[in-house]
């Protein structure tokens, strides 16, 4: 059933002289197996909220549902709903706490009270999945590169097998070739585990490639909720915001307004491939 949020507020420092509103009225709904891109600028809110969603931080008002459950109700187990939505910080240092690569990955399934074969067990596999083998397992994880820290953090999440995976700028920093790499993992991920994946980035160019659907955040609101076709037709007013469109809609608009019949629509580079053969052919 996924995730809704309804009415979400979040004030920090209520009732003090620094007191910001952060969140503001927020409705979204996430369903199952949904690829989701959360944009925003520096402050917008979009790291506060992926933050709410696994209960990291409580909403000052309204509510979050996990699979029909409201998260906020007494009682609510939210060390289980980490389980089951995994977020993985931008900074993968604060996700590495063991002497070795294996036993980080299985930090998270111990806490989940499995044995000893099935933490093993679901550590290699996620290990696997991030394309590490076992030539990593007993490197100290604060030796790798910037890319494979990532990977050991991201193999900790999901030897969890969390349904939902949440990723705050996981290329940040990372070369051409570890941006790729770690992305089309993700996408494999999301494609073989029909995981739901919420992904943050600054990358329009990533975005418009990799997602179905796309959340703009302003000053604490969601201002746009759409797919990337629909949202990035609006990059003028996404400049006004401190954002903006993937390179490639600024080429194919210029290339319109000197009398080329292309599609404004296209969002990557694979479709202005495709757009410009099907033109040349003409």
């Amino acid at each position: 059933m996924g995730i809704k949020v309804e009415h979400l507020n979040y004030i920090y420092g209520q009732g003090t002289a620094f007191e910001q509103h952060a969140l503001k009225d927020i409705d979204l709904e996430i369903k199952d197996g949904e690829f989701v891109g959360l944009i925003g600028h520096t402050g917008s809110g979009k790291s506060t909220l992926i933050q709410h969603l696994n209960g990291l931080i409580r909403g000052t008002s309204g509510a979050i549902y996990f699979n029909g459950k409201n998260i906020y109700e007494a009682g609510y187990n939210m060390q289980a709903l980490r389980s089951h939505v995994g977020l993985v910080f931008q900074y993968p240092e604060h996700q590495l706490f063991e002497v070795d690569v294996f036993s980080d990955v299985c930090f998270g399934p111990k806490n989940q009270k499995l044995s000893k074969e099935e933490i093993e067990s679901r550590s290699r596999e996620a290990l696997t999945m991030v394309g590490l083998d076992e030539s990593y397992y007993k490197r100290s994880p604060f030796d790798l590169s910037g890319g494979q820290k990532r990977r050991v953090a991201i193999a900790g999440v999901l030897a969890m097998r969390p349904e939902v995976l949440i990723l705050d700028e996981p290329t940040a920093g990372l070369d051409p070739k570890g941006r790729d790499e770690i992305l089309d993992q993700i996408e494999r991920l999301h494609k073989e585990q029909k995981m739901t994946i919420i992904l943050v980035s600054h990358s329009m160019e990533d975005i418009a490639r990799y997602v179905d659907r796309i959340l703009v955040m302003n000053h604490g609101e969601k201002v746009y909720d759409d797919t990337p076709k629909e949202v990035f037709m609006h990059y003028k007013e996404l400049e006004a915001i401190g954002l903006a469109a993937p390179q490639i809609t600024y080429v194919v608009h210029t290339l319109k307004e000197r009398g080329i019949p292309i599609d404004t629509n296209i969002t990557t580079i694979e479709e202005a491939r495709d757009e410009i053969l099907r033109l040349l052919s003409k």
